[in-house]
């Protein structure tokens, strides 16, 4: 909103500052951050007031009973410092950002009715998981309906780019858009595995949007993404805005999340900030980029995935501890704060070692 204050620029010369993307994605983090330390003490009191509070299962680790009664549903401060920092900062005659906000939207609610369900009224199985699904591919189709008829880039539109490679590309077809729709849904369900300890799947989330924000901003410049040899995508830009915005917010929850936690986001977060990463990845071309930008969350998924298997096919042995594998750390005796932290560090080198790949072709 506040973009178009750069129109006046004949007048007021220095508002053409609003023209920039980095100063207005500076300014997104900034305000997304603020306004939830702004609202954050006021929502967790009304939580708190109302019992929408932790019910820790009583087969996940013992050090996590303590954590009965603390107020959840938290997401709703990231939710609502995003939208109103993306609406004031971003360009709203981008396609990406309403993109954006309708995949943040669709898996919110369906967030809210899930953690609803299981806080409100004490059903511990959450909504029908096939309810919770079909939201999910809705979403996915919306998405990948909307980018197969206006793709980023109209060349490589059912290609995924190779990371660290030169010119180097696999073309799916048709498959193409059945792989993208479960970018979507696997990136929403990652990040919903993921949240399990104080400030884990938040402070991950920082290094990924991070990432993506980068990306997209040089896939937006012309001139950048030729020289780095990446897909140009016009109007790619904004997604650096929007992802600001997705940290400021992701940072400012980290006040109240951090260990010990106040507050926990509950699925009311955690399903859309891994669906907005999977379709941005889409949006900028970079999809094969998410498995380590994002690899902590694609590690958590993995090892239930490996658990589930292992417990099967062994008649009830298991692989891990517990999964997802933090919970494993955890019963090996590492304390739950030192498992958060080594994993925001592996989560710092992914990002890292996914930036790499912009200069290693």
């Amino acid at each position: 909103m506040l973009y178009y204050l750069s129109q006046f620029t004949d007048n007021f010369s220095f508002l053409n500052i609003f023209n920039y993307i980095t100063f207005r994605t500076g300014a997104a983090i900034f305000t997304s951050f603020l306004l939830t330390l702004l609202i954050g003490p006021k929502v967790v009191t009304k939580l708190r007031s109302y019992k929408i509070q932790q019910i820790e299962r009583q087969y996940g680790p013992a050090s996590h009973l303590s954590k009965n009664g603390t107020p959840t549903m938290g997401g709703l401060l990231i939710f609502v410092s995003l939208i109103v920092s993306v609406l004031l900062w971003a360009r709203l005659d981008s396609n990406y950002i309403w993109l954006l906000i309708f995949t943040t939207v669709t898996l919110g609610i369906a967030g809210v009715m899930d953690d609803y369900t299981k806080l409100v009224k004490k059903n511990p199985e959450g909504m029908k998981s096939s309810i919770k699904l079909a939201i999910q591919l809705f979403t996915a189709v919306v998405v990948v309906g909307y980018l197969a008829l206006n793709p980023p880039n109209g060349e490589y539109s059912t290609a995924l780019i190779i990371p660290y490679m030169s010119k180097m590309f696999i073309d799916l077809s048709v498959f193409y858009f059945a792989f993208a729709m479960l970018v979507i849904v696997g990136s929403s369900n990652a990040t919903n595995l993921t949240d399990g300890l104080d400030g884990l799947a938040s402070g991950c989330m920082v290094f990924t949007a991070a990432t993506y924000g980068i990306v997209a901003y040089l896939a937006g410049n012309f001139h950048f993404a030729d020289y780095l040899k990446i897909i140009y995508v016009p109007g790619a830009g904004e997604i650096t805005v929007f992802m600001g915005a997705l940290i400021g917010a992701c940072m400012g929850f980290l006040w109240f999340n951090s260990y010990p936690a106040q507050v926990f986001m509950g699925d009311t977060s955690s399903l859309f900030l891994g669906g907005v990463i999977g379709t941005a990845a889409l949006c900028v071309k970079q999809e094969l980029l998410l498995p380590i930008a994002g690899g902590i969350f694609v590690l958590e998924t993995v090892s239930v995935m490996l658990q589930m298997g292992y417990f099967k096919l062994t008649h009830g042995k298991r692989l891990f501890k517990m999964a997802p594998i933090h919970h494993h750390f955890e019963l090996m005796g590492v304390p739950e704060p030192k498992v958060i932290v080594r994993f925001w560090i592996v989560g710092a080198i992914l990002m890292l070692l996914a930036l790499a790949s912009l200069k290693i072709r």
